[in-house]
């Protein structure tokens, strides 16, 4: 009797443990959570909106407005954009991304405009150039980690960078004013991974923070969100979406103003990883 027990107690115990080894084998192993190196190289199609103002040198503050509005300037257009990730053993992570969107206008005014030192008049045609790059980069900590998931912290900086130039005709007199900033803006964010199958898994991104230092006083809020399918080891696919949301006040000989913008839009891209 007691080695009929004996068995009875060896066979549960060994469909529990076929059971949990078919758990554990059911779950995703996707290179998203495990590679090294990830590198992504695609397009990215943000709709723009820009609202600014550069104040007179002479004192006083100039008076906004919408540079596609007013100007001319594309609201929509594609870049290329370029993305990167290296883990530092199981938890850690240094990540990157960047993209720059460099826009023309002309348009004749249909309101007085005002930046800097020089006004344009109603009926003015004016040339504009507006330049503009964020590079993101950023450390991040996986606080919790499994083989299919995983949800982690991050402190980085978007470094922004702003190249604005107006030029036009006043009184027969061609009369230009550009100014140029670069702003290194910290942000805390939240990231998540999760695999859906050994191919897909998805991703997601939240960069926040407002601030006031030296010449600066401004806020930067970034989203995102991305769709990856890897059918080959090392080659895969991503479509995602990105948006960016700044505020930047700055009192700098180079830019004494404010500009608000926001960049919202897909991004699709090949990645490649080991």
């Amino acid at each position: 009797m007691k080695a009929i027990h004996f068995l009875a107690v060896v066979a549960v115990s060994g469909g529990l443990a076929s059971i949990a080894q078919a758990a554990v084998d059911d779950v995703p192993t996707n290179p998203a959570l495990t590679d090294r190196f990830f590198i992504g190289l695609g397009a990215y199609l943000p709709k723009s909106s820009t609202t600014a103002r550069l104040n007179p040198s002479s004192g006083g503050v100039g008076a906004s407005f919408d540079f596609e509005r007013a100007l001319g300037l594309e609201d929509q257009k594609g870049v290329p954009t370029v993305m990167g990730r290296i883990r530092l053993g199981e938890r850690w992570r240094i990540e990157a991304e960047y993209f720059e969107l460099n826009r023309r206008g002309t348009r004749t005014l249909d309101q007085q405009i005002s930046w800097g030192d020089q006004t344009y008049p109603v009926g003015a045609t004016v040339d504009s150039r507006l330049d503009f790059a964020d590079t993101r980069v950023s450390a991040g900590y996986s606080f919790f980690k499994r083989q299919d998931k995983e949800v982690g912290i991050a402190l980085g900086f978007h470094v922004a960078r702003y190249d604005a130039n107006l030029s036009g005709s006043v009184q027969n007199a061609t009369r230009a004013q550009g100014a140029a900033i670069t702003a290194p803006l910290p942000v805390l964010s939240v990231f998540g991974t999760f695999a859906l199958t050994d191919q897909w898994s998805i991703g997601a991104r939240l960069d926040r923070f407002s601030l006031s230092y030296d010449q600066y006083d401004g806020s930067i809020t970034s989203m995102a969100m991305d769709l990856l399918y890897q059918p080959f080891r090392h080659l895969g696919f991503g479509l995602g979406y990105r948006s960016l949301f700044v505020e930047l006040e700055a009192t700098k000989p180079s830019w004494n103003g404010r500009i608000e913008q926001s960049y919202q839009g897909p991004t699709v891209y090949v990645t490649g990883s080991f």
